[in-house]
């Protein structure tokens, strides 16, 4: 075998998509297949750099990501494991957004907490998982910056908390008027609007589908996959 084949050959067995250490991104491979793990940690970040000090999940790596997991056929799952603290309203909706219209199997575990935008990146897996001591921060929209006191301002505010309760009640069994009173709940939180729910209350609300930790979410995506293999299998013999 000559120099050109051996390359070849090599370049055919590595795993086509590399773990971004950063993110803390891995590949589990069992006989049951073969899953892609992504944390989401920290503050969403847009396109606003975040200071250093700041643990941050870039937007920007994630992106093209999930969009080399849905086309690997090498990956058969991803599993998405929350704990963050909230972030870019835009860069959040736009990973929520991709991983909602994947479809592989996607599994979500909310752990330790997912606040403010975190709530629609919980919940735009096709299974939704929350440990029962995680929590979820409910409250509206807030912009940094100037803001110019005109009806237009209080509009778009209107229009984008609009896109986030639109994405979160069509990816979940919250309803729009449960959610929208979470969000402008007062007394909850000091020096904000807004609510603070924990493991058991998200799931009677609707938000998250399910109690549990890693074994139940792997469980769950390991089913989804045999699942989406069957399918398969019987779509093709057809």
């Amino acid at each position: 075998m000559d120099e050109s084949q051996e390359k070849e050959e090599q370049q055919t067995s590595e795993p086509i998509i590399q773990p971004i250490i950063d993110l803390g991104a891995s590949l589990i491979q069992t006989d049951k297949g073969t899953i892609y793990v992504l944390t989401i940690v920290g503050q969403i970040e847009g396109h606003q750099m975040l200071p250093p000090s700041s643990k941050s999940t870039k937007y920007e790596h994630v992106l093209p990501l999930l969009a080399t997991v849905e086309e690997s056929p090498q990956i058969d799952g991803l599993l998405i494991l929350l704990n963050n603290g909230g972030g870019d309203v835009e860069a959040g909706l736009a990973i929520s957004e991709l991983i909602a219209s994947m479809s592989k199997p996607t599994v979500s575990l909310v752990l330790g907490g997912s606040h403010s935008i975190g709530v629609p990146l919980a919940v735009s897996a096709k299974r939704s998982f929350i440990a029962p001591s995680a929590a979820m921060t409910i409250h509206p929209v807030r912009l940094n910056g100037l803001v110019i006191g005109v009806p237009q301002t209080f509009y778009y505010f209107e229009r984008i908390q609009d896109r986030i309760t639109q994405f979160i009640t069509a990816n979940s069994g919250i309803k729009r008027e449960a959610l929208t009173k979470l969000m402008l709940q007062t007394g909850e939180l000091a020096a904000d609007v807004g609510s603070v729910i924990y493991g058991e209350e998200a799931v009677e609300l609707g938000l998250i589908d399910q109690i549990g930790g890693l074994s139940d979410a792997l469980s769950c995506l390991h089913g989804m996959i045999e699942d989406r293999k069957q399918a398969i299998e019987t779509g093709g013999r057809e």
